[in-house]
């Protein structure tokens, strides 16, 4: 017989994942406390009133249902089946299923990709079945998922069922994790604070199943307001970002939680799902800019997505602080410096209403102590925060207070909330004393009103300051910060290492001032080109694989004449040889020596899951001493290259230091945006190296002193570019 399901379904069906009208759950036994026991019971526990079918080699019944002994014996078309089953058993399992027409299936079992090359392979063979049979299959290596909307929850553990989602309630966070840990953690977290949840949905190893069809799903979905993310490896960018692209696009905002910044993490996360380790830093750079709050912390998770449910606009300006403690303001104001967030001083229209109302001990500014007055006049706990959040220099709020009685409580509360009224700046109440219990009635109101609290103001900085460090990059590329530009001129480029003289006659092209010289294949070639471009002059010794030509005693600088030309071009030629043996040059780039200046370095690499990735910094020796570097997107406008560039360590040497003049940073914003658009535009290019960028004073624009280009055969598949 066939099963006649009420849901619709197609070869990707989520849907019947989500709120099934059958389930089977398969690998069931009549011993007590057994896995498939544990399901059962949740699912009941839970209300689901669909039909369920038990399958078991041994036979028999639980609670008067009978057992199935075989897989053929479900009739056709169940929707759900749920495998509480070994993992040399899933394979079978998953092609009986699909020979059923079963149309999904959620898989428990572990010792697949995480187990190495033979559980990879296993996987993919079950993968390949299920898609090729049009099951969704979600894990293996899941410990399930809950749907609070429907209150059909698929675990296999035992639980304390959460309540169903009520609607009133609004918008709703959804979590998507591929560890079933961190992913009950941050829902069990959110759902202490009052906060709704719509699902809370643990991936696994995703063989099938991906993080970004179930955020394409929560796109869709209308209970959710926004996203969740923990993610140990992202297996395909761009379905990813355009997942992110569609929730966005409905006003749903995804947070992403993904280790990996150490080799360690790496490690870890492959030993757990088979994750295999990504460019950490080139995942953050190009999510944060295709609209992903990256956070770094389970905390900062957990609290930036509350923030982003409340408050889809993500801020840009700086933090404003209200409390009642002078200690307070001191120790906020040494937090927000290292997270590159301000505490900008109020306008005078916001210091005249306040002066209104304080007294002259309470002067009126950012941060605003309010003292010990506002415990008799908690009215000023509105005014302070009404006027703070008026001032247009002001993106966000923090109002930090400890805790009161319950009375007290509920007052200032009720008291802050007309404060913000109608406000769509990011305001969190700190109610401090965080080990101690809140008052039911100050939580009640809270919820009723959905507002953001939290119980330690250094959490509420962090992820003010995360959700602003995210809205001043999001503002930077909005479309109105972008201008259209022509394609760039073409050149040709070969295979591998290109030399650097090459290099710079791209970067020459391109519009990108080099030394004016040329390669010499002889000296009476270089005595020629020396009396041409004028002494002094260097010279380099040009071949494609010499990167550091100055290790070798491949570079001479300053050579004043004709005589000392020649014995350099001796010496060259001895270094070289004598340093690798064998290696035949391309020549001896001869140049004009180039006047001083500051020296930066300019690259590019293209990842190849997230595309290229732009690097400017200190250069020169310094880019491998100090590493006082910062990574951009191609695509920026010259305003925020610029904007990110005074964030380096070395700022003070760009504005102007002990007498200097301030250097000519809209030239070198110009020179990485088309290193930006080179990458864009010519996927053969895997590597570029301007190093280094000799920047003058401001209105005397740059020179690129060495050039590395790195390409792939032209002809060969295009790497992956998502950063468009």
């Amino acid at each position: 017989m066939e099963y006649n399901g009420s849901h619709s379904t197609n070869s990707l069906s989520i849907e019947s994942l989500m709120r099934p009208s059958s389930v089977a759950i398969i690998g069931v036994s009549t011993k007590s406390g057994t896995a498939g026991q544990v399901v059962l019971n949740n699912l009941v526990t839970g209300g689901y009133d669909g039909d369920i079918f038990l399958v078991g080699r041994s036979g028999g019944e639980i609670d008067g249902r009978p057992i199935l002994s075989t897989i053929d014996e479900l009739p056709l078309g169940v929707e759900l089946a749920i495998l509480v089953l070994p993992s040399a058993a899933v394979l079978d399992t998953v092609k009986a299923c699909v020979q059923r027409r079963v149309k999904a299936a959620v898989c428990f079992a572990s010792g697949f990709a995480e187990m190495g090359t033979a559980g990879r392979e296993l996987q993919q063979h079950i993968s390949d079945v299920a898609r090729d049979g049009n099951l969704t299959l979600l894990g293996p290596n899941t410990v399930g998922y809950f749907n609070y909307v429907d209150a059909f929850y698929v675990m296999m553990v035992q639980l304390v069922l959460p309540p169903k989602l009520d609607p009133s309630a609004g918008p709703a966070i959804a979590v998507v994790a591929q560890s079933g840990g961190v992913g009950t953690h941050v829902a069990a977290s959110l759902r202490s604070r009052g906060v709704p949840l719509s699902y809370m949905m643990t991936t696994g190893n995703e063989a099938q199943l991906s993080l970004a069809e179930l955020i394409e799903f929560f796109a869709e979905d209308k209970h959710t307001g926004a996203v969740i993310v923990y993610a140990e490896q992202i297996r395909s960018a761009t379905s990813f970002l355009t997942a992110v692209e569609h929730a966005r696009r409905n006003g749903k905002g995804v947070v992403l939680l993904h280790p990996g910044r150490s080799q360690l993490s790496q490690e870890a996360a492959k030993s757990h799902t088979g994750a295999l380790a990504g460019n950490h830093a080139a995942m953050q750079l190009i999510t944060e800019y295709a609209g992903v709050v990256t956070v770094d912390s389970l905390e900062e998770a957990i609290d930036v997505g509350q923030l982003l449910l409340r408050y889809p606009e993500a801020p840009s300006g700086g933090l404003g602080l209200v409390t009642a403690s002078g200690a307070i303001c001191g120790l906020l104001q040494d937090y927000v410096e290292p997270l590159e967030l301000d505490l900008p001083p109020l306008g005078e229209d916001q210091i005249l209403a306040l002066k209104e109302h304080l007294p002259d001990f309470l002067p009126p500014r950012n941060p605003l102590d309010l003292g010990t007055l506002f415990t008799y006049q908690p009215e000023l706990i509105e005014l302070g925060v009404r006027h703070v959040l008026a001032d247009p220099k002001i993106g966000s709020l923090i109002i930090s207070l400890a805790m009161p009685g319950p009375e007290a409580s509920v007052n200032w509360l009720e008291h802050y909330l007309r404060g913000s009224g109608d406000s769509q700046k990011p305001a969190i109440f700190v109610m401090q004393n965080e080990d101690v219990p809140l008052a039911p009635a100050f939580v009640e109101l809270a919820q009723q009103h959905g507002a953001v609290v939290m119980r330690s103001p250094e959490r509420a900085v962090r992820a003010l300051a995360r959700f602003t460090r995210f809205g001043r990059s999001q503002k930077a590329v909005s479309p109105a910060s972008l201008a259209a530009e022509s394609r760039l001129p073409h050149f040709r480029l070969g295979q591998g290492p290109i030399s650097e003289w090459r290099g710079k006659e791209v970067l020459s092209r391109l519009g990108v001032r080099v030394p004016d010289g040329a390669l010499a294949t002889g000296v009476d070639e270089a005595l020629v080109i020396a009396n041409r471009v004028g002494y002094p002059v260097v010279l380099k010794a040009q071949e494609a694989t010499l990167a550091h030509k100055s290790e070798v005693g491949g570079v001479l600088l300053n050579i004043k004449d004709n005589s000392e030309l020649c014995r350099a071009w001796s010496r060259i030629q001895d270094n070289v040889h004598r340093a690798l043996p064998g290696l035949n040059l391309d020549g001896v780039l001869v140049e004009t020596m180039n006047d001083h200046g500051l020296e930066l370095v300019v690259g590019a690499s293209r990842d190849s899951q997230w595309g290229p990735i732009i690097m400017v910094g200190l250069g020169g020796v310094w880019v491998e001493a100090l590493g006082d570097v910062k990574l951009l997107p191609p695509g920026l406008p010259a305003s925020a290259i610029v904007e990110r560039l005074q964030t380096l360590k070395a700022s003070k040497l760009l504005n102007g230091f002990r007498g200097s003049r301030p250097v000519d940073l809209q030239e070198v914003a110009r020179v990485v945006s088309l290193v930006g658009r080179v990458m864009q535009e010519r996927p053969e290019i895997l590597e570029i190296d301007i190093n280094p960028l000799v920047v003058y004073s401001e209105g005397q624009g740059a020179a690129a002193l060495d050039a590395l280009f790195i390409c792939e055969d032209p002809a060969s598949t295009p790497t992956q570019d998502v950063s468009q």
